[in-house]
């Protein structure tokens, strides 16, 4: 089935547009696109009249354009009606807002409109799900504008069964400076399923990384769900919902999916090289790392910090990751030292973590980044720097990513999250090396990056 009409449309119906109520979800949905994106849109109510000075069509027969997407909220026992009004005027295809369909024991009316969409290669999103957002392209979540957390532009796709936990992940990656090409809430995925998303989010151009919170799968579909991720040229990124006993009992009521085994799902995961994440603090700094770096790395990281305990709990979460933190040979060290200050030159540690000492300057840090990012003895950097260490300036985050520029080697830094450090931070984000608010963040995107040849 074609896609595009949904996630690139130009012409929209919202079906079930109230002349009345302007809290309603598809008042929601027909305002934000009709001001506030550039889509031709048209409100649809069987009542018919005016909306806004604009006509409020009666069906959307009686719309004289052509649609390329239809987004239905109204009743699930109209549904299907409204689905085959828009398979016969040729629609391209539809988001299903309404609920109360196989999640809530009317598993009959979302099989007849299932299977009247297969018949008629009509694609529809949904139903029970928020629907897609692309920023500054389109926006189907029946959420309020202002409430809103956009992302800006960027190049992670983000599908979930859940459109709460979207919403959600979307205020995480905006407050870290992560960027979205789209964002998909499939809900109860009755038609387009997450392998569908996969195939066709694997040619969009716009994304690098492919992301999904999944609850769980029709019966046989997790293994072609693993092959199709594995096959993906992309970095496919899986979170799993209902991971604990009580967790997967809970997923049957909120999408009508069966959540499988969870523990036999992660380890064929593993075995195929896609990255799961646990948690929303893994599946964040796995996106922020990978929209950053599509090169691969073996797990060999070199630490630069100015307090030695920050290096140590940088070494603990390397180890727990798996990654490996090696003793830099003699040539190394002295090349480095070489070009300290005088006043670090005869105190810092140079073993990895290299221990720049509180006492350090910009130049400290540039000149032992500067020998790291040529060395083969590491295939990733991460600095951990402490703002408030004397010898810092705003700028360094600049300096040091201008260094990087040159050389193919993934850079990560790691800086609290205070508005008086943003300037240091932005050095880093607008240069493209990824910044983390937490060591253990800071480890976890190198880790995104210790995948198979793939990526």
């Amino acid at each position: 089935m074609n896609l595009d009409p949904i996630f690139k449309a130009k012409t929209m119906a919202v079906i079930g547009v109230s002349s009345h109520n302007d809290s309603h979800p598809a008042n929601v949905i027909y305002n934000k696109n009709h001001f506030r994106y550039p889509l031709t849109v048209y409100p649809v109510n069987p009542k018919g009249g005016t909306i806004k000075r604009e006509t409020l069509y009666r069906d959307i027969t009686d719309i004289p354009d052509k649609i390329d997407l239809a987004v239905i909220a109204a009743r699930a026992d109209f549904v299907p009606d409204i689905m085959e009004k828009c398979i016969r005027h040729e629609v391209g295809g539809a988001v299903i807002i309404s609920g109360g369909f196989a999640e809530s024991g009317k598993g009959n009316i979302q099989k007849r409109m299932t299977d009247m969409a297969r018949e008629a290669g009509f694609p529809f999103i949904g139903p029970n799900c928020l629907g897609i957002y692309s920023p500054q392209r389109i926006d189907t979540l029946f959420l309020p504008a202002e409430r809103l957390i956009q992302p800006s532009p960027g190049n992670v796709a983000f599908v979930s069964q859940s459109g709460g936990v979207m919403v959600d992940s979307m205020v995480k990656f905006t407050r870290q400076g992560i960027g979205i090409s789209t964002a998909t809430s499939i809900g109860n995925k009755a038609l387009i399923r997450e392998i569908d998303m996969i195939n066709y989010l694997a040619g969009d151009p716009r994304t690098r990384v492919i992301v999904l919170y999944i609850e769980g799968f029709e019966k046989n579909e997790g293994r072609r769900f693993v092959l199709t991720a594995e096959r993906c040229p992309k970095p496919v990124v899986v979170m799993k919902g209902g991971r604990s006993h009580a967790g997967s009992k809970t997923v049957s009521s909120h999408t009508a999916s069966m959540a499988g085994d969870y523990r036999v799902f992660s380890d064929i995961m593993k075995q195929h090289g896609i990255l799961e994440a646990r948690n929303e603090m893994e599946l964040a700094s796995f996106c922020e790392a990978l929209s950053s770096y599509q090169k691969c790395i073996s797990g060999k990281i070199g630490i630069i910090t100015v307090s030695g305990g920050h290096g140590v709990v940088a070494v603990d979460n390397c180890e727990d990751l798996g990654l490996d933190v090696p003793q830099l040979s003699e040539a190394t060290r002295d090349a480095i030292r070489e070009h300290f200050s005088s006043s670090i030159r005869s105190i810092a540690s140079l073993s990895n973590p290299i221990d720049l000492t509180g006492s350090a300057l910009d130049d400290d840090f540039l000149a032992a980044a500067n020998v790291l990012v040529k060395s083969k003895e590491v295939d990733c950097l991460l600095v951990l720097i402490l703002p408030y260490s004397p010898g810092i300036s705003a700028e360094l985050g600049a300096r040091i990513s201008h260094i990087c520029k040159t050389e193919d080697k993934p850079v990560i830094a790691y800086i609290p999250n205070e508005e008086k450090y943003a300037m240091l931070i932005e050095g880093f984000e607008l240069n493209k090396v990824p910044v983390s608010y937490s060591v253990e963040g800071a480890v976890l995107m190198a880790k995104a990056l210790m995948r198979d040849e793939k990526c």
